[in-house]
């Protein structure tokens, strides 16, 4: 029985691992803008805000956004030095850069519970095997 659970174990860690590699292969947060802006009288430094912060500037910069191209002036519309569709599309950025984050947390939490599931004698194994490796490399 503990054999399966091993097995079973080495499978989600797998399945673990290939997401992480996933996570890690797409895109850092590479500002378009000098991520200072200031909305209303009140300065953001977006490298610092969370989700829920991105999200209510993001909202509002977009009603802003809707508004310009109304008017037909969303190409001249700058707040802060920057183009409000630059500050939009850095909000995304900064926004799935955090998702990203959170899911890499995730992942190394379950890993870390699936290690600790393992049975000491497959855990001795995978070390003897890591060793192995080490010597032959």
């Amino acid at each position: 029985m503990a054999n399966s659970n091993d097995q079973k174990i080495l499978v989600l860690k797998k399945q673990i691992e290939d997401k992480k590699s996933k996570l890690s292969k797409s895109e850092k947060f590479t500002p378009v803008t000098n991520c200072s802006i200031e909305v209303d009288g009140v300065r953001h430094n977006i490298q610092v805000l969370n989700k829920e912060q991105l999200i209510t500037l993001m909202v509002k910069l977009n009603t802003y956004a809707i508004a310009a191209k109304d008017l037909d002036l969303l190409n001249e519309y700058n707040i802060s030095g920057y183009n409000v569709t630059d500050w939009i599309a850095d909000l995304k950025a900064k926004l799935e850069f955090l998702g990203r984050k959170e899911e890499e947390r995730k992942l190394k939490a379950m890993e870390s519970k699936l290690d600790q599931l393992l049975s000491s004698e497959k855990k001795v194994e995978l070390e003897i095997g890591e060793i192995e490796s080490m010597l032959q490399g």
